[in-house]
């Protein structure tokens, strides 16, 4: 059976802190707000386009597949883009990380290693005046979404993700990370017509697919995902005093398939399960330790009992 360990290995753990830790002559970050043309048109567009469903009307084929779609998309970027990419939280073959990354892309949140060398910018300055998207610093519109829409952080920082950045499979994808979203917006429209003529019983058509397979489930999927960054700094429980002001919060973890226990990771980030006791939902976590059990992932990592005896004391 993979392992399961207690803590990350301690050159590993060492080798993640120090691409998050900012070096000592590193310049001070100024963060703008400036927000750029294409960003802002995009995200004011795909939100737009959600009224579309008063045209292509409403079918149970397409609501499936829209929470169909969120699911598969959320769990990439929890499991794959979050813990794996961003936090090196267990390990997975690279064929099986590629595959990973590829369904990372499909959630329209740029490439995984963009995102991951973002995330750990974020960690390495949790709300303080450097954090990419701290509310405590700039206010909730800018955590939730404003910092996208800015001219500082469209570029992949290279130096932040240079373990994974080696792998040439990895740079290409964060190139060309909207590849794989146009051919299943595409292939969703496709079977949408499809089903119109062979299966009209279902109600569907392609317009309607794609309004709600893609459009609706990806506005889920982004409020889900800058809910993380938002909310989870304003709103919920400490379980933990950790350096910044994360928060737990239940409700945000079952939207995020475990992301709201967000003060219990950051105050031990190397962990893979998120969701520190058994009470403490972490559905992308149950999901990691089914691979775990058939051998597509291993070595997850567990806080150390110190961790959980300190956060036991703090119920």
């Amino acid at each position: 059976m993979p392992p399961i360990l207690e803590s990350a290995p301690e050159s590993e753990a060492l080798q993640v802190a120090e691409l998050i830790e900012r070096p000592a002559n590193a310049p001070p970050l100024q963060p703008s707000g400036r927000p750029r043309l294409v960003p802002t048109l995009y995200f004011g567009g795909i939100h737009l386009a959600c009224l579309a469903v008063l045209w292509v009307g409403f079918s149970w084929t397409a609501l499936w597949v829209c929470l169909a779609h969120y699911a598969l998309r959320m769990f990439a970027i929890t499991a794959g883009y979050h813990r794996l990419f961003a936090h090196r939280s267990y390990t997975t073959s690279r064929v099986f990380r590629f595959f990973l990354a590829v369904l990372g892309t499909l959630a329209l949140q740029k490439g995984p290693l963009w995102w991951a060398s973002v995330h750990r910018q974020h960690h390495r300055a949790s709300d303080t005046p450097e954090d990419v998207h701290s509310p405590v610093q700039r206010g909730f519109w800018w955590a939730h979404v404003g910092w996208i829409l800015g001219s500082d952080h469209s570029n992949t920082d290279y130096e932040r993700i240079k373990d994974f950045a080696k792998y040439p499979e990895l740079r290409w994808l964060d190139r060309l990370h909207f590849v794989a979203p146009f051919l299943l917006g595409w292939g969703l429209y496709a079977l949408g017509a499809h089903w119109a003529i062979t299966r009209p019983e279902l109600g569907t058509n392609g317009p309607q697919m794609l309004v709600w397979g893609v459009a609706v489930s990806t506005v889920l999927l982004y409020h889900g995902t800058w809910s993380v960054n938002s909310i989870l700094h304003l709103w919920g429980r400490r379980r933990y005093k950790t350096r910044d002001a994360s928060r737990n919060n239940l409700w945000v973890a079952l939207y995020t398939f475990g992301e709201g226990w967000h003060n219990n990771h950051h105050r031990f980030q190397s962990s893979e399960k998120q969701g520190f006791f058994w009470w403490q939902i972490d559905v992308s976590h149950m999901v990691l330790w089914l691979f775990s059990r058939v051998g597509l992932v291993w070595d997850l990592k567990r806080p150390p009992r110190s961790v959980l005896e300190e956060g036991r004391y703090n119920l």
